[in-house]
């Protein structure tokens, strides 16, 4: 006859891996999301039909590398936003901005962001 050792007691499996993993994957995710608050600035597509038609002196501002030009003259930053209510009517009036190659994009955004202070409501972008 066959003698069989006694059973041995089951062992309880360790909760340590599973809750070492589950930490990592708490800092993974805590450092890859995002914290920071996204700003929203509304925007008009080029080809976009608006409500009205363009009226008024031209008002085409090109954001370079270096510089700010609002219709071809070398324009300060700090003086942009004046420059740009002489040639409107109204905050409504379209202003067109155009980012030339070289420029990067938060240039670009913080010229709308000066903009969109001084009350100008209607940007459009175009390339």
């Amino acid at each position: 006859m066959f003698v069989f050792a006694p059973p041995k007691p089951r062992r309880k499996p360790s909760l340590t891996p599973m809750i070492d993993v589950v930490f990592l994957l708490l800092v993974f995710f805590m450092l890859a999301s995002r914290f920071g608050v996204d700003t929203h600035l509304p925007l008009n597509a080029g080809g976009e039909a608006g409500d009205s038609a363009y009226t008024g002196p031209p008002r085409l501002i090109d954001i370079l590398p270096d510089q700010v030009l609002l219709n071809g003259r070398s324009v300060e930053p700090d003086a942009l936003a004046a420059a740009v209510l002489e040639l409107t009517q109204a905050p409504t009036d379209t202003v067109v901005l155009r980012a030339r190659s070289g420029a990067i994009l938060q240039r670009v955004v913080d010229v709308m962001q000066q903009l969109t202070d001084a009350g100008l409501s209607t940007l459009v972008l175009v390339e």
